[in-house]
């Protein structure tokens, strides 16, 4: 849990004064001092209280008799309910030799059950549900979906029939292919850099035996040992209703929930109660060292502790001073060691609390060239300077109304991974509160630097783990060890939250409520169709257009401003020029430099940050409502007047060699790297890195004039939309545009133009292997140019995609994850930018299967464009799925600001998302075929494979193309 603050109140900033908006575009001195230069910029905010009296999400609760506890909240502002299932299993009950296996059971929760036998998520994605997935941590499992609110009692017939009519659908052959899944995930995450850091900190902190020892993907050995007895063994020890909490959110009322709950779920008997499991907080006898060696840019320096967890008091703060001390971007380490002394390039202090123990890491990444030891020393000072003199006043607000600002984004999304039902759940779970949230805000906001002080000298006293990660070939692997967890089912992984302790369930009695009637599916009741918000316009007075949409379900603005420029904007010959552009604008502004700019933004609860894509460059601002006014001010600066202090430049250039290092030993950036050039060509706009940092021997050559004539030349007015959406009107938010952009001028010089006339490379169908020695998967990337462009009508193409890998059920996900078990997951994607549009498949599969993977995804690409088409099933699914997820879609304000700024860059007409609904009710499989055909081919089909070229070449004879090795990318060229 992170906490970051801003002393912040909305003061008057008469912003409308547009004389005072002129002064300020002259350079004028930073002040020595600052927080009083971010002061006299941003005024003075809201209070943190008022922040915190506006997170409120009102519940109420009932129990059923065979124990479930079910949380109902009530928010009509879309169509949908959140449906959040949380119980209380982890790794941390996992006997000895079965590490893995809560992970390993909640995968087997997606493959069916007694009467909904097929895959789980099947008829989800058929009635358009969204944020589905499931995942599983040390102290808990669990299981969400949002869903249309005509929908609601399928996924509640379907997670009911989980809990209490599985066992009778898991097979020898479902639990043999979720081990081949699990391993291929505990590959992945091994797989990347520092991808062996968490075994190291849980197997040195805690004792062998101890709950928090192993980690929550396990041992290969131990998942290979499953057996279809210990899935039962599991499934009736810990998956009973009296183990559960259910939440729903959203669209629903307490009497309908309580009726539809006890219908699906009040017959299923109780499970016998969970025992409290003992973890203390564990002290090392003496300090403690060790040096792993990575595939890493420069030498890592951890410093950890084991503290306690949410039962004990003292977790919170830990977590403020852990956030103080590296957590904000003005934080203690990034000041001293980042900013002053310029030893590292990047510092983090957090503090990871579980439900009874948890760590307190920080870690700094050498800036290249430094000598490690000065480093240690330099951060074991600022950690015991810290310990002897806690935080100020100052600092703690800054922590808390960041933090505060935080919960009030997630409060506008009903369920998902961080929404409503999910917070809702684990206050009860590990508090036996649903509203610990608000107690824990309200703690934060009462904490004082001296508790802060005590309670952080007295824990990080005590003796540390010190581990260091090194630049070399790794001399150890994780296949024999419990891993990371990266996610669960359908979607991106993550994590929901941090994993609190939920204390022991009692047993209860079996309820007489008599069982649904489950022979078939509910049928799906009345969907509304999507009320996508109007859009309304207005245009500053130096021409700037304005495109603003109003959502008021919480006190916050999005605020987006687009340029026209992107990584295709780059110089050919100075790739990587717009990107440390970027990030010298984070360094600093006329009047703030790098930690005055900061601390501004933390005083506010402002997220300001800046980024690109191959076609546009964008500044973007979260602010809370009560602050908008110095939020855009604040924006307006950061735009208008960089320092671009050259000082500052030398900083931050170490630190995107260091990225690009780091794209160099990442087995995904690696791929995309090397494809992206052999696609487009290298004269291509698009024929670059897409992560935009470019190339080293460039970057260490850029000068601070280029990057302020690449600012002036592409970020100018005349090149710039705005987009906004949230808590404010058209009126008040251009009055307030007017005052920090109006009177901001183009430069004489004519806007600059891309140029995407350079000719595509023909292609033929080859493989591309890039030695990466003692990959446990190979990371393959495919890939070929289409015809069309990113503004074409690309609807009819993006259905036929989907299909054969854009989405979980599609079919090389279910063949290479699902049925063969060699990968956690693969897919393909059309790439849409304005000018050329591209296919690709991704597929990281285990090192032995690659050949075979490459052979089964032709294979299943040539079916798909010669005779085995699109079928009823496959149209069906994906014709309901893409109707009725529409409501859900857009839930959020920064899913409809993504959505009106497409309709605008894409030239969509407004009513473009509302329009969605016919074009794919309309769709026929010959269409989708037609389309498949024209553009999925495989005779020009590009595969780069990032692998050890020991293990994958001798297999590459049988797949019966061209093959080419190369030695990976340096930071000095091939």
């Amino acid at each position: 849990m992170k906490f970051k603050l801003a002393t912040v109140s909305l003061a008057a900033l008469a912003l409308a004064a547009g004389t005072a908006a002129q002064a300020r575009t002259v350079a004028e001195p930073a002040a020595a001092d600052p927080a009083a230069a971010a002061a006299a910029v941003i005024g003075e905010p809201a209070p943190v209280a008022e922040l915190i009296e506006s997170v409120s999400i009102p519940y109420e609760q009932f129990q059923l008799d065979n124990g479930l506890t079910v949380l109902v909240h009530e928010d009509r502002k879309a169509p949908v309910v959140g449906v959040s299932v949380w119980y209380g299993v982890g790794s941390k009950h996992e006997p000895e030799g079965k590490t893995g296996f809560a992970h390993l059971f909640e995968h087997l929760m997606f493959n069916g059950s007694e009467n909904a036998p097929g895959d789980f998520f099947e008829p989800l994605q058929q009635v358009g549900a969204t944020d589905f997935n499931g995942t599983t941590w040390f102290d808990r499992t669990n299981y969400f979906q949002t869903v249309p609110t005509g929908a609601l009692d399928l996924a509640l017939m379907l997670e009911s029939d989980r809990m209490g009519h599985l066992l009778g659908a898991v097979t020898q052959e479902k639990l043999d292919n979720q081990i081949g899944v699990v391993q291929n995930e505990k590959r992945q995450g091994d797989n990347q850099p520092y991808g062996l850091v968490q075994y190291e900190q849980l197997e040195n902190l805690y004792p062998s035996g101890h709950p928090y020892h192993h980690s929550t993907i396990g041992s290969m050995e131990d998942l290979s040992s499953a057996t279809l007895e210990d899935v039962r063994k599991w499934f009736r020890d810990h998956y009973g209703p009296n183990n559960a909490i259910l939440v729903l959110a959203g669209d629903i009322d307490t009497a309908t929930a309580r009726e539809k709950v006890t219908k699906w779920f009040g017959a299923i008997p109780a499970g016998p109660a969970i025992e409290p499991v003992e973890a203390p907080v564990p002290t090392l006898a003496e300090p403690k060292a060790k040096t792993i060696y990575d595939r890493i840019a420069s030498p890592r320096l951890y410093r950890t502790w084991a503290v306690p967890g949410l039962d004990n008091p003292d977790y919170l703060p830990l977590s403020m001073g852990a956030t103080v001390l590296g957590g904000l971007a003005s934080s203690r380490l990034d000041n001293v060691l980042v900013r002053e002394k310029q030893l590292a390039v990047r510092v983090v202090a957090s503090a990871q609390i579980f439900a009874q123990a948890g760590q307190f890491m920080v870690y700094a990444d050498a800036r290249p060239g430094v000598d490690q030891d000065e480093l240690a020393a330099a951060l074991d000072a600022e950690i015991a300077r810290f310990i002897a003199e806690g935080p100020t006043a100052d600092e703690l607000q800054r922590a808390t109304t960041t933090y505060a600002a935080g919960e009030i984004r997630g409060l506008e999304q009903v369920g998902g991974f961080n929404g409503k039902a999910p917070t809702l759940a684990q206050g009860l779970l590990y508090s036996g509160n649903p509203a610990e949230y608000r107690e824990v805000l309200q703690a934060a906001a009462a904490m004082t630097p001296e508790r802060v002080r005590e309670v952080t000298a007295r824990w990080l006293s005590r003796p540390v783990f010190a581990l260091t990660v090194e630049p070399g070939d790794r001399q150890e692997g994780g296949e024999h060890r419990g891993g990371f967890f990266t996610g669960a089912e359908a979607g991106s992984g993550g994590l929901a939250g941090p994993a609190f302790y939920s204390g022991p369930f009692a047993m209860q009695a079996a309820a007489a409520a008599a069982e649904a009637d489950r022979s078939s599916l509910p049928e799906v009741g009345e969907l509304k169709p999507l009320d996508f918000p109007d859009i309304e316009r207005a245009t500053l007075s130096n021409g700037m257009e304005v495109f603003f949409a109003r959502r008021d379900a919480v006190p916050t603005v999005s605020v987006r401003v687009n340029f026209d420029a992107g990584y295709s904007a780059d110089p050919k010959d100075r790739l990587g020029t717009q990107s440390l552009m970027l990030s010298l604008m984070d360094e600093g502004t006329r009047r703030l430099d790098s930690t005055a700019l900061a601390i501004a933004r933390e005083r506010l609860g402002a997220s300001l940050y800046a980024s690109a894509d191959a076609d546009t460059t964008s500044v973007g601002l979260d602010a809370l409502a009560p602050n908008l006014a110095p939020s855009l001010e604040l924006m307006a600066e950061y735009i208008r007047h960089p320092a671009f202090d050259p000082q500052e430049l030398e900083r931050v250039r170490a630190r995107q060699l260091t990225r690009i290092q780091n794209e160099l030993n990442n087995p995904g950036a690696i791929a995309q790297r090397a494809l992206a050039p052999i696609l487009f060509g290298e004269r291509h706009p698009y024929g670059i890195p897409p992560s935009g940092t470019g190339h080293a021997e460039v970057i260490e050559t850029l000068t601070v004039d280029e990057i302020r004539d690449f600012h002036r030349t592409w970020l100018r007015p005349d090149k710039a939309r705005v987009f906004v959406v949230g808590d404010t009107t058209l009126g008040e938010v251009t009055r307030l545009l007017e005052a920090s952009f109006g009177d901001w001028q183009a430069p004489a010089e004519p806007a600059p133009e891309k140029n995407f006339d350079a000719p595509i490379p023909q292609q033929e169908s080859r493989v591309i292997l890039i030695d990466r020695p003692n990959s446990p998967q190979s990371v393959i990337l495919a890939g070929r140019v289409l015809e069309q462009k990113g503004t074409d009508d690309l609807v009819v193409l993006g259905a036929a995609n989907e299909v054969f890998g854009g989405s979980f059920l599609s079919r090389i996900n279910m063949n290479l994850r699902e049925t063969k078990g060699w990968s956690y997951g693969v897919r393909s994607l059309l790439q849409q930018p304005l000018d050329r549009s591209s296919f690709l498949i991704y597929a990281p599969v285990q090192a032995d299967r690659t050949a075979d993977s490459i052979a089964e995804l032709r294979k299943d690409l040539s079916a798909y464009t010669d005779d085995q088409g699109v079928t009823a099933a496959e149209l069906t699914r994906l014709v309901n799925g893409n109707v009725r997820e529409l409501p859900g879609r857009f839930e959020t304000s920064r899913a409809v600001l993504g959505g009106m700024v497409n309709i605008v860059t894409y030239g969509r007409p407004d009513d473009y998302y509302e329009t969605l609904a016919e074009k794919y009710a309309g769709l026929t499989a010959p269409q989708l075929d037609e389309q498949a055909r024209a553009a999925f081919l495989g005779e020009d089909l590009v595969f780069v494979v990032v692998g050890d070229a020991s293990v994958v070449e001798p297999q590459l004879e049988a797949v019966g193309l061209p093959v080419e090795v190369r030695r990976a990318e340096t930071a000095e060229g091939e």
